[in-house]
């Protein structure tokens, strides 16, 4: 998949994130880069299983590595180095990951990749942002930006679950919506065409 990203940066709360145009080639950290950013990016890439030490906020030769790995799950350049492509990747899975932690938690694990799906539907679909921040933050799209939960931690398995559904998997059967009937408070939900139900979720299109 390709998709377009947006030009700037946003640090909210405890998290950071970078949008960068796309088609930018410059560095922004490599080996012998340090700091509270370096620290960041390894504990993204331990959540989703490349870093397999404990962050240090030092980038060395194993950092690179989960760098590289990184890079050729996801069809970047694999050099090891966290370019502009790299780590607007690791923002989109981040952005994806709080909100999946926020609108999902106590759901399967299945509904956290249904959910992670959605946003990238709608990613794709001309009736949405064509970014994933546009489409989450998109205004009342999504009840964790509205409430604060989208800044809770997220676990592991919400990273997991972005990643699942940006190599492919979805659970929601192509859904542009989902909604927890117990809670709906716009009955214009309801208009939409019914997909399937996941746990408490109802996906529609």
């Amino acid at each position: 998949m390709k998709f377009v990203h947006v030009l700037g940066s946003i640090v909210l709360a405890s998290c950071f994130y970078l949008f960068i145009l796309e088609d930018s080639a410059s560095a922004l950290m490599d080996t012998g880069s340090n700091g509270s950013e370096v620290e960041h990016m390894q504990s993204i890439l331990e959540k989703l299983d490349y870093f397999h030490t404990t962050p240090t906020g030092y980038y060395g030769s194993i950092t690179k590595e989960a760098v590289r790995d990184f890079q050729a799950d996801f069809g970047l350049r694999a050099d090891g180095i966290a370019g502009t492509n790299t780590l607007n990747m690791l923002s989109n899975l981040e952005m994806m990951a709080h909100t999946v932690h926020g609108e999902s938690r106590g759901e399967t694990y299945e509904g956290k990749v249904a959910v992670a799906a959605v946003i990238l539907n709608r990613v794709q679909s001309t009736s949405f942002p064509s970014s994933t921040y546009g489409v989450i933050y998109q205004q009342n799209a999504f009840t964790a930006l509205n409430d604060g939960q989208f800044w809770l931690t997220p676990d592991p398995s919400s990273y997991q679950a972005a990643k699942d559904a940006y190599f492919g998997w979805d659970p929601s059967g192509g859904a542009t919506y989902y909604y927890n009937p117990s809670g709906v408070t716009d009955e214009w939900i309801y208009s939409r065409d019914v997909i399937k139900t996941i746990g408490k979720h109802v996906y529609a299109r």
